[in-house]
């Protein structure tokens, strides 16, 4: 069973709307007023140095920047204690809601634990509002789940077990039978070889820094 944790909600703003990611105006209608009040700002990605995502949510939230943390929580077992324990739902990134045309990138920059914007060369790529909506939703419905990353046709991928872990290349197909392509791009040949979609990991080359 999953659920959002509040651990640093007591350092957010005393605005309700802006206590965003471990807030208490989570919901359709705090995200209406929001959406009211910065009708440009979008929702983006940014990619935190590991451990840094909680500190960098209350920093962000003491400069006046709405961000959200998704949080969720699971029973550790020691050999002396239980204890719940509550953790990013996607490690290392959060997510933090600003229109690029009036709000300075580089305040979120400075932040202590903030590694950059994910995006492409083009800069920070917007996530669309009822993404968030639906992580939400899903995490308020305390129902189980699972975070998997999207692997597409295409992508490049790495070999996470089996005899040929640590290989790269493209994944050809990302259904049952997926194949891995191994390009050879100086004598413009490829290597197809078959592999389970399970055993591979997408390389994350595309966030940027900037």
């Amino acid at each position: 069973m999953s659920e959002v944790g509040g651990e640093i909600g007591a350092s957010m703003r005393h605005d309700p709307w802006l206590r965003d990611g471990i807030q208490a105006s989570d919901g359709p209608l705090a995200t209406a007023r929001a959406n009211d009040l910065l009708p440009d700002a979008r929702w983006f990605a940014v990619w935190t140095r590991s451990r840094q995502e909680k500190s960098s949510a209350a920093m962000l939230a003491k400069l006046g920047v709405e961000n959200y943390l998704p949080l969720t929580s699971k029973m550790r077992v020691w050999s002396d204690r239980k204890q719940r324990v509550t953790f990013p739902l996607f490690s290392g990134y959060l997510f933090v809601r600003l229109d690029l045309l009036r709000d300075s990138k580089l305040t979120i920059l400075k932040v202590p634990g903030i590694a950059g914007f994910v995006g492409n060369q083009t800069g920070p790529l917007p996530i669309p509002d009822d993404q968030i909506e639906s992580i939400r939703t899903l995490l308020a419905s305390k129902e189980v789940f699972t975070v998997e990353p999207t692997i597409r046709k295409g992508d490049r991928v790495r070999v996470i077990r089996g005899p040929m872990i640590g290989l790269e290349g493209l994944l050809a197909r990302s259904y049952s039978a997926a194949q891995l392509v191994i390009c050879i791009e100086m004598i413009q040949k490829s290597i197809l070889v078959s592999i389970s979609p399970d055993d591979v990991e997408p390389v994350d080359d595309w966030i940027s820094k900037t």
